[in-house]
């Protein structure tokens, strides 16, 4: 079991309990979800505000208002998906990773497969999904930000340390708000807006926000943010300081060509460094970061998506990325849990930017009875099994539960910002050139194990193909390559992209995923994005 984590206790009481009363999110992928109206009397209590809080980070981690699955209806906080194939990272994974070449996935569930073949339309329920997903948490993040107002805080006696304690986790969710805003800025573009002044229940639907005024209302949260965190590495593990908005603004910056059409590379540096001097340090151990007890003595991690096996289980999360990656001859146990899924598996493409040799060990392959060519999308056995997280501990003792997986997602580490800073460097911000070959050379020094990786030069190109080597499966693939023009061209192409074995272009609206067809005919406000 782990310690010192804010969703080991906190979401089991949050969501279970249902402190929030959020009962009645849109059960439904029809409509915007909204939450109803919180009990002014949970808030009168300082006592409950931490469990209030943990629904917010809880609905990261967990897919409705019980660990496990559940069903549908009721304990699904959306409907027409259950609880695991709707959590929260487990969709960023199929929509931001099995659509490029770090991904495949062997199921055939409902339009699961048209994902990795970028044949996807309106109707995709996985995409409807992950909207709605990214809805719901925006939606738990307004109603506590309702209720923790100056005036509310003044008006239910909450004075003190308490009254301090409570502005950082007003800070907190307006940092999980941004953070989603971000997810949906970055899939969908021009998306509905609905703040804390949206009540719920209104007759109303959403108004629209366009990409570039979106981006500027992200912007402008994390940097008031930034100001009312805590300060970095001063928080619970698990929870949101100044340096996870610095990262997420750093993050932002650096798309920002695609989401305005105007580059902002010194600001990629700026949040970078701001980042790099709070004191973060690479974890020695590359595999170390992807482990049952990945939250111990992990310097590296700015933000992270926690489980602990116990409280937080759900078939999402780490426990999908374990059990799915494993099939064929793979032995279960030596990744701690019970049995394999025989789904995701990665391509030719991702395997060649590693060397042959094995040197670098971030391209940890299993190959035993696995064909490199993937001829058939269906079988476990065509493509590399790639390993990236485990149910297992820096001492080989498996995780709390053979089922349910304990290995922390990371959305930030240092790693990230080392690479934004050197891309930002190369693209023309006001970065140092060495500093980020530097940079480079700490990350490949910790995959060789020696000096033998280091590089003397970079470009933009090799940033890519480093990011892919280094963030694979961590849910950035997909924006890196649209970042680079490589999503949808045919400057890049990796099998059965486009729906054909060696793969081909496809249209470059799919840069943007559609908004789902239900939503444009729910809310006249809504345009669907071109093409779809």
């Amino acid at each position: 079991m782990k310690s010192n984590r804010l969703t080991k206790n906190i979401i089991l009481t949050a969501a279970v309990v249902g402190l929030l009363s959020v009962t009645s999110c849109i059960k439904d992928l029809e409509r915007e979800p909204i939450t109803d109206v919180t009990s002014a009397s949970i808030f009168k209590d300082f006592a409950n505000y931490p469990n209030a809080l943990a629904k917010l980070y809880g609905g990261l981690a967990i897919g409705g208002q019980v660990s496990g699955d559940g069903g549908n209806y009721p304990d699904s906080d959306i409907n027409g998906i259950n609880g695991g194939f709707s959590q929260y990272t487990r969709l960023l994974y199929t929509l931001n990773v099995i659509s490029t070449d770090e991904a495949v996935i062997g199921w055939n569930d409902g339009n699961l497969h048209t994902i990795h073949k970028m044949t996807w339309d309106s109707s995709n329920e996985f995409i409807a999904a992950a909207y709605y997903r990214v809805y719901t948490e925006i939606a738990f993040c307004n109603e506590f930000l309702r209720n923790v107002t100056d005036e509310k805080l003044a008006s239910n006696g909450i004075s003190g340390d308490n009254l301090t304690e409570a502005k950082y986790m007003r800070a907190e969710a307006r940092f999980l708000r941004a953070q989603s805003y971000y997810h949906a800025l970055d899939m969908f573009g021009n998306v509905p807006f609905v703040d804390e002044t949206y009540l719920p229940g209104s007759v109303n639907p959403p108004q629209r926000i366009e990409r570039a005024a979106l981006f500027n209302y992200i912007e402008q949260e994390l940097l008031a943010c930034a100001n009312e965190l805590k300060d970095a590495r001063t928080n619970a593990y698990g929870r949101a300081d100044k340096a996870a908005a610095w990262a997420l603004l750093a993050r932002l910056y650096l798309n920002a060509s695609v989401y305005t059409g105007a580059q902002r590379n010194n600001d990629v540096i700026t949040y970078c460094n701001k980042v790099i001097a709070a004191g973060y340090s690479l974890k020695p151990n590359y595999g170390s970061l992807f482990l049952a007890d990945n939250n111990v003595n992990n310097p590296e991690a700015i933000f992270t998506v926690n489980f602990d096996g116990i409280n937080t289980q759900t078939n999402g999360g780490t426990t999908y990325l374990v059990h799915a990656a494993v099939g064929g001859t793979m032995p279960a146990a030596d990744f701690g849990i019970n049995g394999g899924w025989s789904g995701i598996r990665t391509t030719k493409a991702f395997v060649n930017k590693f060397p042959t040799s094995g040197v670098d060990k971030r391209g940890n392959f299993y190959t035993a009875g696995q064909n490199l060519e993937i001829n058939d999308l269906g079988s476990f056995n065509d493509g590399y099994a790639f390993i990236k997280f485990k149910n297992v501990k820096s001492d080989g003792t498996p995780g709390a539960h053979n089922n349910w997986v304990e290995a922390d997602i990371p959305l930030y580490r240092l790693a990230d910002i080392y690479l934004m800073y050197a891309e930002a460097t190369l693209r023309g911000g006001n970065g140092n050139l060495a500093t980020a070959v530097d940079y480079v050379n700490q990350l490949r020094q910790r995959a060789y194990g020696n000096t033998s990786g280091n590089v003397t030069s970079i470009n933009l190109d090799f940033i890519l193909d480093e990011r892919a080597r280094e963030l694979s499966w961590e849910l950035t693939r997909r924006t890196d390559l649209i970042r680079y023009g490589k999503f949808t061209t045919g400057d890049y192409v990796w099998p059965w992209k486009g729906n054909i074995k060696d793969g081909k272009a496809v249209e470059s609206y799919r840069n943007l995923y559609p908004i789902p067809a239900k939503d444009i005919v729910a809310n006249p406000n809504l345009v669907q994005n071109p093409g779809y």
